[in-house]
This record gives C-alpha cells, sequence and structure tokens, in this order.
C-alpha cells in the first residue's frame, strides 16, 4: 500500500530549497552586486587620488620645516646669538622676542619661547643683573653699554678690557661703565670724573 506523504513535506522541501543566508541576508542580485562593486571603485579611486595630491603638494612646497630645540650660534659680530631652523641664519640674542619675525619661518618670535620671558626663553640668551629681578639678554653683556643701569653686565670679572675704540675711565654718562668710546673724547665736554677724556684720551 502506498503511503501518501503529508501534504506539507513538499512545501518544506520547497521551502528549504530558498533558504535565507545565516545571518538573514538574501543573495545579491547581479544588480546589486554591480553597484556595489563600482561605488567600492570610486571609494578606491578617490583615496588614490587623494594621496596623489599630497604627494605632489609636498613635491611642490616642500616638507613642513622642522622645530628643533632654540639653539645656541656665533654672530658675525662675535656675539651668542640664536640659530634659525634654516640651519644657517643667526640672529642677535637681544633679537629674540622682539615683536619682529626676523628668522624665515618666525620661530624667534614663537608663542613659546617668548610666552614668559625670561623664564621661557632658554638660557644662553639670558644674563642676570646684580639685581635679581633685572636681566638683559646675553649679547648685551660686556658690549660697552650700561643695560643693567647699575654697570653690573660691564664690570663683570668676565668682561674684557676696553676695546681699540674705546677709553678707559670712571665715566660720569649714566649710557658707560668703565670705558667712553674715543670718539667722545677731546670734545670739551667731560665724560670721566677725573677729565681724562679731555687731557689724556688721544681722541678717536
Amino acid at each position: 500500500m502506498n503511503r501518501i506523504s503529508p501534504q506539507g513535506e513538499g512545501n518544506g522541501n520547497s521551502a528549504a530549497g530558498t533558504k535565507a543566508r545565516p545571518g538573514g541576508e538574501a543573495d545579491c542580485s547581479p544588480l546589486c552586486c554591480s553597484r556595489r562593486r563600482a561605488c567600492v571603485s570610486a571609494i578606491l579611486l578617490l583615496l588614490l587620488a587623494t594621496l596623489v595630491a599630497l604627494i605632489a603638494l609636498v613635491a611642490i612646497c616642500g616638507p613642513p620645516p622642522r622645530t628643533p630645540g632654540a639653539q645656541a650660534c656665533v654672530t658675525p659680530k662675535n656675539r651668542t646669538g640664536f640659530l634659525c631652523h634654516d640651519r644657517r641664519s643667526c640672529i642677535p640674542a637681544h633679537g629674540v622676542c622682539d615683536g619682529i619675525r626676523t628668522c624665515a619661518h618666525g620661530e624667534d618670535e614663537d608663542e613659546a619661547l617668548c610666552r614668559d620671558v625670561p623664564q621661557s626663553l632658554p638660557r644662553f640668551l639670558v644674563a642676570h643683573c646684580g639685581h635679581p629681578a633685572s636681566w638683559i639678554y646675553s649679547d648685551q653683556k660686556c658690549d660697552g653699554t650700561n643695560n643693567c643701569g647699575d654697570c653690573s653686565d660691564e664690570l663683570s670679572p668676565v668682561c674684557p678690557p676696553c676695546g681699540p675704540g674705546w677709553w678707559r675711565c670712571p665715566s660720569t654718562v649714566f649710557r658707560f661703565c668703565g670705558c667712553i668710546p674715543r670718539s667722545l673724547c677731546r670734545d670739551h665736554v667731560q665724560h670721566c670724573s677725573d677729565w681724562s677724556d679731555e687731557y689724556s684720551c688721544p681722541g678717536p
């Protein structure tokens, strides 16, 4: 006797033939897959174009300047200076944080460098005066001028004797300390307390 299969058995086999993939995703139709591949290709092309543009920009403008720490140098006048990031330009110490961008990239006026002068300046740019609260730039020490106001920057043991263009004497001019420029000698004006600028100094 032939057994009649349950009516739902055939339907079950039919349903199994169109069973969805795990995760609930149905098979992608040809049109859907084609669109998806086109989107991926467009994104890849956009990324490639961006990369090429960046490489071209670096080639034209060059890499961004390096920002090494502040370094000392010696100026043409044999004074302490600040080395710019181009590794060639050496500007005087007193030219740092003076409100004028002297280095090509403006690193001498950098915000971090000039934020809290003199505390934010590197040590090689600063010289302290006799008064603890007073300071000057290091290239202003032993330059013949009373930058500290108490001559502590000029009468220091590290300062050399008066140069060829100077005359040693106790100055009566606030601007000078133990030396005066020879150009002031023999001008009929007292610049030395002992009058040596008028009677002993040979002049310029």
